[in-house]
């Protein structure tokens, strides 16, 4: 099929896997030159129904996703060529290997980055789990997770791909059952025809047991239907541990929410805390819980200042966190197009079009009186260009916060250029973390009390110096934030 149009529009460039009635294709858009994938179904002589069923459920959920670790729906059409009949699913290009491919090249993973990869794919889950109605992959395997290359300290980016299998939990509550997935990989309900959220959970731990074992699943002894992978793995016990709450065979015991497994993961003291039998793993996990100096306690018995633990980074969320043991990095992104930048860019263009004038009138009067007429304008042109800096930045700028062993920065950086907000500090100096809501304030002018919404913020403050996060739009994401440089530096949040 190489060199062949699809679509009218879809020229097929190279195989990327083929199994019975489906072809993965890469291809390059001639509208857009860009390289696409194209999932194939034929209609050949081993098609069955339930087949198109799964695939146009695809095409379906995918049209109705949007997040930067799955591939975006392009387009959908039927094929009908003399040498094929069938459809064909157009999703954008990922350039990466599958984790099934690095280990084939001989590439092992460390606990730190096995972590790192369990900590990105519980925030797709996370986003997938919460969809209403949630949407569940049911076949999540290293065949079906791509990972970028290696950037600075990250392990890479995670991606999860092969929505073939999905299903919905709406889809499940109407009767349409169909047992799909990968042996090794599935848990015991998923044979049953059965799948909930739970049941992804199971497929990740066994993914990142084969990453650490480098052994599939299924080839692994197995004791009470649990897969025994301990004594080939080198982890940490509290590693091991939460890798064992993941693959539980009995549904009732296992991990039964995406964000109760990142809260585990990134808390192991919740795993060994003592609860009453009656009560759920995960619902005592994903409980109100606070650390007062030396354990964590359920709320009401804290300290009134500490901030509840939030369990994951939000779902949509496009902040990035890197960590380790030495440095953490916040990247917030550009805020994006909306309304108020309209109306910032166009008073600013106003604005400075007005001080040219001006300018120009004053420079054009006799020399030496056009000077002072010509300095006044000045403090104009600061405020034009501060406007116009606003303007930019709110599209094209991002926030950078760095924290290493030695000190503390925060940079505006746009178009190339570092602005330090304020200079660096020595990491050692930091002394508050303050975490302040969303609230109302207000204020009398001439005596008229008006009322305003003032932002949530999230401030650093080292001696006089204060550090705060600019672009968070959402209360969700600082207090997350918050959580983690809390976490990191080992201070408590004061909350105001």
């Amino acid at each position: 099929m190489i060199g062949e149009i699809l679509g009218e529009r879809y020229e097929v460039q190279q195989l990327l896997g083929k199994k019975a009635g489906r072809r993965t294709l890469l291809a390059r858009d001639l509208q857009t030159q860009e390289l696409v994938v194209i999932k194939l179904l034929s209609f050949s002589s081993d098609f069955e129904w339930d087949s198109l069923k799964l695939f146009e459920r695809e095409a379906e959920t995918l049209k109705n996703l949007a997040h930067p670790s799955i591939p975006g729906y392009l387009n959908y059409f039927e094929v009908n060529l003399p040498t094929i009949k069938g459809f064909a699913l157009v999703q954008t290009y990922i350039p990466a290997q599958t984790l099934e491919q690095c280990l084939q090249t001989g590439r092992t993973f460390t606990e730190i980055e096995v972590k790192e990869i369990a900590k990105a794919l519980l925030e797709i889950l996370i986003y997938l789990h919460e969809l209403h109605p949630p949407v569940i992959h049911r076949d999540i395997k290293p065949s079906n997770i791509l990972l970028s290359d290696r950037s600075g300290n990250s392990v890479g980016q995670l991606y999860l791909v092969d929505f073939g299998s999905v299903q919905t939990v709406l889809a499940t509550e109407t009767g349409t059952r169909t047992v799909v997935g990968t042996y090794g990989y599935m848990p015991q309900e998923q044979f049953g025809g059965r799948t909930v959220a739970a049941s992804d959970l199971y497929s990740l731990g066994a993914t990142l047991i084969y990453l650490v074992t480098g052994t599939h699943p299924a080839d692994l002894p197995q004791k009470d239907f649990r897969i025994q992978f301990e004594q080939v793995a080198n982890l940490s016990p509290s590693f091991s541990n939460w890798l064992k709450w993941m693959v539980e065979p009995s549904l009732e015991r296992r991990l039964s929410s995406a964000s109760a497994g990142l809260a585990a993961l990134e808390h192991p003291q919740l795993l060994q805390q003592p609860r009453p039998a009656e009560i759920n793993l995960s619902d005592w996990i994903r409980g109100h819980w606070h650390w007062n100096g030396n354990n964590w306690v359920s709320s009401g018995y804290g300290d009134s200042n500490d901030l509840t633990i939030q369990v994951s980074k939000p779902g949509g969320s496009k902040i990035q966190l890197t960590k380790n043991g030495d440095s953490l990095e916040i990247i917030v992104p550009p805020a994006g197009f909306d309304s108020s930048i309209v109306f910032t860019g166009l008073f600013a263009i106003a604005w400075n079009s007005f001080i040219l004038f001006w300018t120009l009138g004053a420079l054009s009067a006799p020399f030496p009186v056009n000077i002072p007429f010509a300095l006044f304008s000045l403090p104009f042109w600061g405020a034009g260009f501060g406007m116009m800096y606003k303007f930019l930045f709110d599209l094209f700028g991002r926030t950078c916060l760095r924290l290493n062993p030695e000190q503390i920065t925060l940079t505006l950086d746009l178009f190339g250029w570092k602005f330090y907000r304020p200079r660096a500090s020595p990491r050692q100096s930091i002394t508050r973390l303050v975490y302040i809501p969303q609230h109302l304030t207000k204020r009398t002018v001439r005596g008229d009390e008006t009322t305003s919404l003032v932002p949530a913020q999230l401030d650093i403050w080292v001696g006089v110096q204060k550090y705060q996060l600019h672009g968070v739009k959402s209360e969700a994401e600082l207090e997350w934030l918050a959580r983690e440089l809390s976490d990191w530096l080992g201070i408590p949040i004061e909350r105001k």
